[in-house]
């Protein structure tokens, strides 16, 4: 009876070695879960970035305002019969 004691004991000591030191021991699974929340998150943020540029696409197809918006932003332009005027603050 003792000796099967002894044998379970060391059964059960090789397991959990197994399970803190062996391939997919528990610090590593433990890694891994934080990596995969970060990248869910940034997948989330993602998505959401591909959702706004989505809409940009659709009204630049649809109506020609988006496409007005961006030419005076982005080039400067103007209308016929519009005065640009450019205001620069001093820099110290």
């Amino acid at each position: 009876m003792r000796w099967a004691t002894l044998i379970i004991a060391a059964l059960l000591v090789l397991v959990q070695a197994d399970l803190w030191f062996g391939k997919g021991n528990l610090p590593y699974v433990m890694t891994l879960r934080k990596q995969l929340l970060a990248q869910r998150g940034a997948n989330e943020q993602a998505r959401q970035r591909n959702v706004r540029v989505a809409a940009e696409v659709i009204d630049l197809r649809e109506g020609l305002e988006m496409v007005e918006e961006k030419a005076r932003a982005e080039l400067g332009m103007v209308k016929p019969n519009e005065i640009l005027v450019q205001v620069s603050t001093r820099k110290p």
